[in-house]
């Protein structure tokens, strides 16, 4: 505990303008330092580039398949194992937030085959008007808009842990990757920092 002093508050004012530190997402009324996030590791599907690129050889997007693609529940497995012990229970309980569905395949009379749009789940270190996840992380979700995998558009979106975002859209899967790599590199940051990225909030 730290005494409430004027003094405290301005040389915290300071801080948090300076983006120095941020809303703590796992002690409340607390605040978290850059500093100590920035060694914090980021998850993503292993295979992400490659199926957004289409490196690799043939598949959905010319490269791997989407049924290759890494399921955004074992992303958010290595998340979580990669927190201390105390902070696992809360960020299961923010699983059914996180996690999307699976895509589902179904038959509709007359046209086929339809899948549901193709999504993949990376969390980085950092915070939003609201805190993140526990660990200090926020969640993004990279996905197309249209049946193509190849050649429709796609969106990066990245979230606290309440209404709190940063959205954005790009004309290919290779652009979504650059833009997803950008975030990666960046982190930790504020929501808002990802304007300067081409990200607009929410």
């Amino acid at each position: 505990m730290v005494p409430h002093t004027p003094a405290y508050q301005d040389a915290l004012g300071r801080l948090c303008a300076a983006h120095q530190v941020y809303a703590s997402a796992d002690h409340k009324g607390g605040y978290v330092s850059v500093r100590s996030l920035a060694g914090l590791p980021a998850f993503y599907a292993h295979n992400l580039e490659a199926f957004l690129t289409g490196a690799g050889g043939a598949g959905a997007a010319g490269g791997i398949g989407e049924e290759e693609l890494e399921a955004d529940a074992e992303v958010f497995n290595r998340y979580v194992l990669s927190l201390p012990e105390a902070l696992r229970a809360n960020a299961e309980a923010s699983r059914a937030l996180v996690v999307a569905r699976k895509v589902h395949h179904r038959s509709k009379l007359g046209a086929g085959v339809v899948h549901d749009p193709v999504h993949s789940l990376f969390l980085v270190p950092g915070a939003g008007p609201n805190p993140g996840l526990p660990g200090n992380y926020l969640y993004g979700l990279v996905f197309q808009t249209a049946e193509d995998v190849a050649t429709g558009a796609w969106r990066v979106h990245v979230h606290d842990r309440a209404d709190g975002a940063a959205l954005c859209e790009v004309a290919s899967g290779a652009e979504a990757w650059t833009r997803v790599a950008e975030v990666l590199e960046c982190a930790p940051f504020l929501l808002s920092e990802l304007e300067m990225l081409g990200f607009r909030s929410n």
